[in-house]
């Protein structure tokens, strides 16, 4: 029997929270520092990221991997040598 969810939070909780603040302390030095990168393409993926992670739908961790993936390649094999 899967445990409840109640349970999974009680357990993660900490974690999750320490987690967010750690994002939420880099964006924060993003936003101090000098220039911008809001055209940086790795800023909307921060984004994308924070997006889904809002969503309450499931699979939040496949759909987040997505986000960082590149494309699939058929000829990577030829392109890399392997």
């Amino acid at each position: 029997m899967p445990p409840h969810a109640s349970e999974v939070l009680d357990q993660q909780w900490l974690t999750v929270r320490a987690r967010l603040i750690e994002v939420a302390a880099a964006l924060d030095r993003i936003d101090r520092a000098e220039g911008s990168v809001a055209e940086d393409p790795r800023m909307k993926q921060i984004g994308q990221s924070l997006a889904l992670l809002a969503d309450e739908h499931g699979n939040r961790a496949e759909q987040l991997q997505m986000v960082f993936s590149l494309p699939y390649q058929p000829e990577w094999r030829e392109r890399y040598g392997v």
